[in-house]
């Protein structure tokens, strides 16, 4: 390994096992294997053990028994990186909490790389903001973005030049985890086997995907949806079904370390996001050979899916023209079978050693 002027603080107070975290699982173990002194700050150690033993942790809590706000998480976690960079000098990569990160840059000047891990659309709301973003965003070396719309997007928005890498796959640990046996039988006997995999808040918008259902099994089609996330919103999607009478057609599973024994059951992926950045389960679907439909939504899908090429794009929060889609799925799977052949056969713009290749060069600039 080479010696580094700076140490190297990986900075995420809040895992809780979405698709940032699965990003930062993956960059931060390849960066353990050229980097020797790397830190990562973050709130509990629940996700300690997804971490190459090289890398050392700093938890503010063990074992958390309770749940606590994120501001919280950000508030404390904070507090030690202030503590970290005042030792020794560092360059801090933050995969969250970025405008914080960026304050207390400007305040004790340390150097600073972040990751920007989804669309302005979804947290860039009024003009104040805007103002404040445009100053703040001038501060880190780089800002890391994982799309081109995304990239566009950010750069005109905010007069930046973000550095686009996209998110690295690794098609060999899906695989693997995809062979892992599982005894749900929710599928049987049905043609469509929808599933999505979520979070549940309002940006991943579960309710239109519930409409169309609905409008699907009033029209008698044979579908089953199987939901698998967490989040504040479920006693909502769950009203939702029991309401509709939706209880044969719908199932909903907590979080799952391993989401790829159950995508194998299905048949069709549904992504019904607001906004996304570049949506992992979507590259995690075509690995898998899946037919996808996915809300048009900025930014990622249509990236990802060459503008419909490689799975079905239908407006978001629109039910109609969803529930059109999976009946277009309906009556011709073997049609958008073969396309998902070729939606896999499109991976290699994600391919894992070469885009964290891309990020092992950006942080030894800044480290060196």
């Amino acid at each position: 390994m080479e010696n580094f002027k700076k140490k190297l603080i990986i900075f995420m107070p809040s895992i809780d096992g979405g698709g940032v975290e699965k990003n930062l699982f993956i960059i931060s173990n390849y960066l353990s294997k050229k980097i020797d002194n790397i830190t990562l700050i973050t709130f509990d150690n629940r996700f300690n053990r997804n971490f190459d033993k090289k890398i050392k942790i700093l938890n503010i809590v063990k074992n958390p028994k309770k749940n606590y706000s994120k501001y919280y998480k950000y508030y404390k976690c904070l507090l030690l990186l202030t503590l970290e960079v005042i030792k020794k000098q560092s360059l801090v990569f933050a995969f969250q909490a970025n405008i914080y990160c960026c304050l207390l840059s400007l305040i004790l000047r340390f150097d600073l790389v972040t990751r920007s891990n989804s669309s302005p659309t979804g947290w860039n709301k009024n003009l104040i903001k805007s103002l404040i973003f445009k100053f703040l965003f001038k501060i880190p070396k780089k800002i890391i973005v994982n799309s081109k719309d995304f990239k566009n997007e950010i750069d005109k928005k905010f007069k930046i030049n973000s550095k686009l890498i996209y998110n690295p796959l690794n098609l060999t640990e899906i695989k693997r985890q995809s062979k892992s046996k599982t005894d749900l039988n929710f599928f049987n006997n049905t043609k469509i086997k929808a599933i999505n995999v979520a979070r549940f808040t309002d940006q991943k918008d579960h309710i239109t995907l519930l409409k169309s259902i609905l409008i699907l099994v009033k029209k008698n089609f044979k579908i089953k949806l199987l939901i698998i996330g967490y989040g504040p919103n479920k006693s909502k999607m769950l009203n939702f079904i029991k309401k509709n009478k939706l209880k044969k057609n719908v199932k909903i599973i907590n979080f799952q370390k391993n989401p790829y024994k159950f995508m194998m059951k299905s048949n069709l992926f549904i992504l019904s996001s607001l906004y996304e950045g570049l949506p992992n389960v979507l590259l995690e679907s075509m690995a898998l050979k899946k037919s996808i439909i996915s809300s048009n939504c900025p930014t990622g899908p249509r990236e990802i899916l060459k503008k419909g090429k490689l799975g079905m794009l239908y407006p978001p929060q629109n039910e109609r023209v969803l529930t059109k889609k999976i009946i277009a799925f309906n009556n011709n799977p073997k049609k958008f079978s073969i396309i998902a052949d070729y939606a896999f056969k499109s991976l290699k713009r994600f391919d894992y050693d070469y885009n964290c290749e891309k990020y092992f060069q950006l942080i030894r600039k800044h480290i060196s």
